[in-house]
């Protein structure tokens, strides 16, 4: 039987593990809900006659 290779030292994998010890792992990431985009009319204010129509 062959003997492992050690693995390349990587300075960012010895940092964050240190990281790791001291603070303990980060909380998972939330995915937060975004309202869904209903098209041209969310993008553009309405104009000022259409305000004016919708009062009268």
């Amino acid at each position: 039987m062959t003997k492992r290779k050690p693995s390349k030292f990587s300075a960012t994998k010895a940092v964050k593990a240190n990281a790791r010890e001291r603070v303990g792992q980060p909380k998972p990431a939330r995915v937060l809900d975004t309202e869904p985009r209903t098209g041209r009319e969310a993008k553009h204010k309405p104009k000022l006659e259409q305000i004016i129509r919708q009062e009268e």
